[in-house]
């Protein structure tokens, strides 16, 4: 079942051998993630199900990293020190897999022991107290936000029937460009899209990002869009409270951290 949602960003700089002085200011961030770790370790969850945006991801399909275990690791960011471990949940997994090839999802599988700092960052940040946890890693498609709400959806259905405590995570940026010193500039579009997401989900209206104009998403720059549209689809039905924990874009990307509290 179901029983920890939540959206945190990836952004390597919230790693300390990674960030260094930069990390101050991201001191909301990083005050909102050690709540988010706190959360999910009262939580007490068996498999975390991340859905991250980077790393192998096919355009007509969703697919699940399956093998035994992974490493992730900064290596390719210069930090060939810090690493985080972590097991399949092949079991959950192959159920997931069984289930939405009956129901003709486009749905493929993949397998690398390598996971991309999409994941990474986020497991190293939510994971330092938990034990004898395991992973399923989700990335999405290039389909549109309705076709990943239904997703989730699918998803939700196997997980949340099953009997392992299930934590669903979104792994996800927001514009990166907010600034004249942001990867992709300083457009309108990304103050548009971020405030956007803000607003619809304090309102709890999530039609209004599922059905965000295409034209939005894709000139705002951003990575989280699919992520977050896949765990709103997770989420939806359940009795949750939503809270946002903190927004800042100090280098021109946005960074949204947000609870769902399972009622």
């Amino acid at each position: 079942m179901i029983v920890f949602g939540a959206i945190i960003p990836h952004s390597p700089l919230l790693i300390p051998s990674i960030g260094k002085d930069h990390r101050k200011k991201l001191n909301k961030t990083l005050k909102a993630c050690e709540q988010l770790e706190e959360a999910l370790y009262l939580a007490k969850p068996d498999t975390i199900c991340m859905i991250a945006p980077h790393g192998v991801r096919y355009p007509d399909a969703f697919s699940i990293n399956m093998v035994a275990k992974y490493t992730g690791s900064l290596k390719s960011f210069g930090d060939h020190a810090t690493t985080v471990h972590a097991k399949s949940d092949y079991l959950l997994i192959d159920h997931i897999q069984r289930k939405l090839r009956t129901e003709r999802v486009p749905f493929t599988l993949t397998s690398n022991e390598e996971l991309e700092y999409g994941f990474t960052v986020p497991l190293l940040l939510l994971t330092k107290n938990l034990e004898h946890w395991k992973l399923i890693p989700v990335s999405p498609s290039d389909h549109n936000g309705p076709a990943h709400f239904e997703f989730g959806r699918h998803l939700k259905r196997v997980l949340h029937s099953d009997m392992r405590r299930v934590a669903v995570i979104a792994s996800a940026d927001l514009s990166h460009s907010l600034s004249n010193e942001a990867p992709a500039g300083d457009k309108p579009e990304g103050h548009a899209f971020d405030e956007s997401i803000q607003i619809a989900i304090s309102e709890g209206n999530v039609e209004s990002i599922v059905k965000m104009a295409p034209e939005l998403i894709n000139d705002a720059s951003q990575c989280g869009y699919r992520p977050i549209v896949t765990l709103l689809g997770a989420m939806d039905g359940m009795n949750t409270k939503t809270t946002i924990l903190s927004y800042e874009a100090p280098f021109g990307v946005g960074y949204l951290t947000t609870k769902f509290d399972l009622k």
